[in-house]
């Protein structure tokens, strides 16, 4: 997609601190960080949001949710990490490709919301 920001990083074009990359996905630092590890996994196929998750292939689907654990254990989060994927606007999704936030190193909030 040429406008979408995370295509444009996943293809170089705008710098990120990549910690992860596979054949499906790419995951970055956030530059916003909300916990002491805050990393965004994208696949490499642009689709808007988990409600379009059906439009990735199954192995793309696989690794994206396979390389979450990698990255977590790589960055030393077995004490616990949160993963959350915002869906459209109600929800604060502020760049409509389908991103997974990796959220540790230090104790989360007992409730979501």
């Amino acid at each position: 997609m040429d406008n979408c920001l995370f295509c444009k990083i996943i293809a170089g074009d705008i710098p990120s601190t990549k910690v992860y990359e596979d054949a499906y996905c790419y995951a970055f630092r956030d530059i916003n960080p909300q916990a002491p590890t805050h990393i965004l996994v994208v696949p490499k196929d642009h689709v808007a949001s988990i409600a379009e998750a059906d439009k990735l292939s199954p192995e793309a689907l696989c690794a994206v949710i396979t390389a979450i654990g990698k990255i977590a254990a790589q960055e030393g989060l077995e004490k616990g990490f949160r993963v959350v994927s915002n869906c459209g606007p109600d929800a604060c999704q502020s760049v409509p490709h389908l991103h997974f936030h990796i959220l540790g190193g230090r104790q989360m909030a007992d409730q979501m919301a």
